[in-house]
């Protein structure tokens, strides 16, 4: 840090604005620093700034206090207007200002900048600004912690990044899970979405998201029908899809691929609803995308097309396969594959992947068990790499 942290001042702080602008699973892998804030400063009021993606989930957050959505121009896929240039920015400051926060915590994974939002943040007049920045911000930030996960090498998990951050200024705790909440009234709707679809109350499921943001992070949709036909065989676990409208494509190519029956709600569920689902499902079979953190927050197993883009977004604390095939390319940070060859995840197969899932299957049932008659505790750590 630039300085020696004041920390009585950040446990003095009554309001605190929590900065993640990007996407819904960043948001979730913030949670466990979320979680030290708050149980480091008792009674604190915790608001967050999200984009429209992290707002979807932050409702499921527990100990978020309120959310402020902001599609912010400098974080990839924004999606704001720049027709009337800092129209939406002097809204948030004036925003901000108005709810007088005593201090705010820019989250950023190391690729980004949290100058911008450091800059909003000052202009708001809140006087404590923490974030991690590779050079020196002067007056931006009044506390930093300085940049030293190196591009492409050497790039911690995105919770401990975060964990660290927050360390600087004393927040600490216990348990280091991400955090959701699922009610009473998100499970039963995704019951009935899944009760209208034909689905028996009592038949086992699995989850299958074949979409992702990233084009270099997508396994293709025919494999993952290939693979999802062959854990259905198997395992006598209907594949249920998921995903938003404009996935509908990917689905319906990976459904013809199968022999097994199998469901499709892309596009008919909520952010809520969707993590209700992977909840009860058996298992979650996606690439590496906001799901896998949803199914990583409510400990279901998750076997992940894992693309070898970055490095630092593996699932946390869940038993866990991650799936590719190492390559001399790996940690490109890009989201369509500079090599053109895809090889990371083209070199797995479908077959890999069904055997890496009824593993899993297999062995969490058996944790279950021994789980239920108090033989051993859960093992959040289970990976593995074609």
């Amino acid at each position: 840090m630039s300085a020696a942290p004041d920390t009585e001042a950040w446990r003095r702080v009554q309001r605190v604005l929590a900065v993640r602008l990007d996407n819904l699973g960043d948001v979730l892998m913030t949670t466990p620093a979320l979680a030290a804030i708050r149980r480091s400063v008792p009674g604190v009021h915790l608001s967050l700034l999200a984009s429209p993606a992290g707002a979807s989930v932050a409702a499921c957050v527990p100990g978020i206090d309120d959310v402020i959505p902001f599609d912010a121009p400098w974080v990839k896929q924004a999606h704001a207007e720049h027709g009337d240039i800092g129209r939406a920015e002097q809204q948030l400051i004036d925003t901000l200002r108005a709810q007088r926060f005593d201090a705010a915590i820019v989250f950023t994974v190391c690729t980004q900048s949290a100058l911008p939002a450091a800059l909003l943040c000052r202009l708001a007049g809140i006087p404590l600004r923490l974030a991690h920045s590779r050079e020196n911000p002067y007056g931006l930030l009044s506390h930093w912690v300085r940049e030293t996960d190196e591009l492409r090498n050497e790039m911690r998990h995105e919770v401990q990044r975060q964990l660290a951050l927050v360390g600087a200024v004393g927040y600490a705790v216990d348990d280091e899970r991400l955090r959701l909440r699922i009610t009473p009234s998100q499970r039963q709707h995704a019951r009935a979405l899944l009760r209208d679809a034909g689905v028996p109350a009592q038949r086992p499921y699995f989850v299958v998201h074949p979409g992702a943001s990233a084009a270099s992070r997508r396994y293709p949709a025919a494999r993952f029908g290939s693979a999802a036909d062959g854990i259905a065989a198997r395992s006598g676990c209907l594949p249920i899809f998921t995903g938003d409208a404009s996935e509908q494509a990917l689905i319906d190519e990976a459904r013809r691929c199968m022999s097994q029956p199998s469901v499709t709600l892309a596009g008919r569920i909520g952010v809520p609803e969707l993590a209700a689902l992977i909840g009860d499902a058996r298992l979650l079979l996606s690439n590496n995308t906001g799901p896998v953190h949803i199914a990583a927050a409510l400990g279901t197993p998750v076997t992940v097309l894992y693309a070898l883009t970055n490095p630092q977004h593996t699932p946390w604390r869940v038993a866990a396969r991650v799936l590719n095939h190492d390559v001399p390319c790996r940690n490109c940070l890009k989201s369509v594959c500079p090599q053109g060859h895809h090889d990371c995840l083209m070199k797995v197969e479908p077959d890999d992947v069904v055997r890496a899932a009824l593993a899993l299957l297999r062995t969490t049932a058996n944790d279950a068990s021994a789980i239920r008659a108090g033989a051993r505790q859960p093992d959040y750590e289970a990976q593995g790499t074609a």
